[in-house]
């Protein structure tokens, strides 16, 4: 299957869901997906592994991941010692810009996870305390929902997100996440990022990592969760969404940029990814 478009049903005046402290089951974890929303994901305890975008990371107590919109990701909790984590679902709505006169941005962590590629902060022990305390405080709001608990949760977000900015900038040096999984695998995943134009099939990426299609096809699934097929589809997909949004570019130029040959092939994997048509996801988008 092709990765799940997850949507959510909170209300569009306060776009916003928090998982509060919740321990996750191997069977019960979502397949790969993707959506419009941003993410925050803190482990306060158990192991596992996070597949996003296209790294794959351990997950510890003290971690923290920012997923950025419309980033692949998965989790795989460890059977035996599953983890223990809050989750933070926000649209980019709630997070305006505000220009105060210097250049930081509540959603700088987030910025910088699509810049460095790594979207795992590691928190000293001091900030896991503090961070502990906000969501415990948010829940608290969220349960009670005295006058003003919106606010208050609004406030708890930003307190969160200027954490992590802080954290980022006091270590602008992040040390790389452990190789998880054949080498050849991560290199095909930021070649495949590279190359979306490019033939992509599994016999040439094969050829290309020096393995056999059998071989490929196999670790790939175990590692994603998803078919060679569907994880390019998926990458050229979100690709192609950006440039709708952000060009002026004919939705036949965007297909072939993306190493789409075919316009009604293009039209049904895009909507069968994203749930809707490209022309009407560049009108929701822009309206």
């Amino acid at each position: 299957m092709n990765p799940l478009h997850k949507h959510f049903s909170t209300d569009q005046l306060f776009p916003l869901e928090l998982v509060y402290h919740d321990t996750k089951q191997p069977h019960k974890e979502l397949p790969d997906h993707l959506h419009k929303w941003f993410e925050l994901v803190y482990v306060y305890e158990g192991s596992g592994i996070f597949f996003i975008d296209q790294a794959f990371y351990n997950m510890e107590a003290g971690d923290c991941f920012v997923i950025p919109s419309n980033t692949i990701h998965r989790a795989f909790p460890d059977e035996d010692n599953p983890v223990t984590s809050t989750a933070i679902f926000f649209s980019a709505s709630l997070i305006p810009p505000i220009l105060l006169g210097e250049s930081f941005s509540y959603l700088y962590c987030y910025e910088q996870a699509k810049l460095r590629k790594s979207h795992k902060i590691r928190l000293p022990l001091s900030e896991r305390h503090h961070i502990e305390s906000i969501f415990e405080h948010m829940q608290e709001e969220r349960n009670n929902q005295a006058i003003g608990h919106r606010h208050a949760i609004l406030l708890d977000l930003s307190s969160i997100l200027l954490l992590l900015g802080r954290v980022l900038d006091d270590s602008p040096q992040l040390s790389k996440h452990p190789l998880i999984g054949p080498k050849w695998m991560q290199d095909i995943l930021l070649y495949i990022d590279g190359h979306l134009e490019s033939n992509l099939n599994l016999a040439a990426l094969a050829t290309r990592a020096s393995v056999t299609p059998a071989h490929f096809s196999r670790v790939f699934k175990q590692l994603t969760g998803l078919t060679v097929t569907e994880y390019v589809n998926a990458k050229r997909i979100l690709l192609a969404g950006e440039l709708l949004l952000s060009t002026d570019y004919s939705i036949h130029h965007i297909a072939l940029q993306c190493g789409i040959q075919s316009l009604p092939h293009f039209h049904r994997i895009f909507k069968r990814i994203t749930g809707t048509t490209p022309a009407s996801y560049k009108r929701g988008n822009n309206s």
